[in-house]
């Protein structure tokens, strides 16, 4: 496999994620689902709908988000739906929540190393290709959240994320938590997730990363902790484990104070494992060239 192309700027701007984007020279076409993070109730630390206005309409794109499978105010359908709208998001654009009901879209993961069969929201089939716009920023479960964990929780269906957090062995939120698996084992059900979600759009994909608000916590915390690293940039990438192995590479090579504190979430939690798991199964590659854009 040849190396990735990954895009790279310091200028975290809305007109910079547009230019980003045109900079991979992949028009996203037909029906494109934009999957972003729409922040738990009370996260300080998510991208708001301001910022990301922009690219949206340039892809004329709708934002999709599926339920969680925690308590909070995004667990299910008549809550998730309010809270969109309380950030903002159905202001400004069409917003499908992909799970609100009925069964789920069932993708097959014949190589899978956990997982066999991935359950997401069933409205995916109405997309032709996906934006995946990600706040890059640590995951107190993850160990970091980028464009892997985008694809995999983040389309799952509720459902769909407590088979992927059990490892393939419950779907039921309410016991989820008192049934965790081993943490590799996790991980590497998101890497086989996110693998049936590329496979799934054949390559109608594109990936952004935004490094800012850099917490140690994912925009579903409820009570996140403020950023511990000054912002980074925007990287793109039309290949998600790419675009994630450069952001934790800017990560580790940093000489920001707050250094220490990310990679210790990062490596507590086997991060970088998702992506060693994800590179197996060949939908991407850790190999890359990072291309500056002024």
């Amino acid at each position: 496999m040849s190396k990735a192309k990954v895009y790279f700027t310091k200028e975290i701007t809305p007109e910079s994620v547009v230019k980003m984007y045109e900079k991979l020279g992949k028009e996203l076409t037909g029906n494109v689902a934009v999957k972003l993070h729409s922040g738990e109730e009370g996260n300080q630390n998510y991208i708001r709908p301001e910022f990301v206005k922009a690219i949206v309409e340039r892809v004329n794109g709708t934002v999709i988000e599926c339920n969680t499978a925690y308590e909070g105010a995004r667990n299910y359908t008549d809550k998730h739906k309010k809270l969109l709208a309380d950030h903002g998001w159905t202001k400004y654009f069409n917003v499908d929540l992909m799970d609100a009901e009925g069964d789920d879209m069932v993708l097959e993961i014949p190589n899978g190393k956990i997982l066999k069969e991935n359950f997401v929201g069933k409205n995916m089939k109405n997309y032709d290709s996906m934006l995946v716009l990600s706040h890059f920023k640590g995951h107190p479960m993850g160990g970091y959240g980028g464009a892997l964990k985008q694809l995999s929780i983040g389309c799952a269906s509720s459902e769909g994320k407590s088979w992927i957090h059990s490892a393939g062995k419950l779907k039921d939120q309410t016991i989820l938590w008192e049934n965790l698996p081993e943490q590799d084992k996790f991980l590497e059900s998101m890497a086989d997730a996110a693998s049936s979600v590329v496979n799934y759009f054949k390559g109608n994909m594109a990936f952004i990363n935004v490094m800012c608000n850099l917490s140690v916590d994912c925009d579903c915390c409820a009570v996140a902790e403020d950023p511990c690293m000054k912002d980074i940039g925007i990287l793109a990438s039309l290949d998600p484990i790419a675009v994630d192995k450069a952001c934790i590479d800017l990560i580790y090579n940093s000489k920001d104070p707050g250094r220490d504190h990310f990679v210790e979430r990062v490596e507590r939690q086997h991060g970088t494992h998702t992506i060693e798991a994800a590179e197996e199964l060949g939908f991407g590659t850790t190999d890359y060239e990072l291309i500056s854009v002024d």
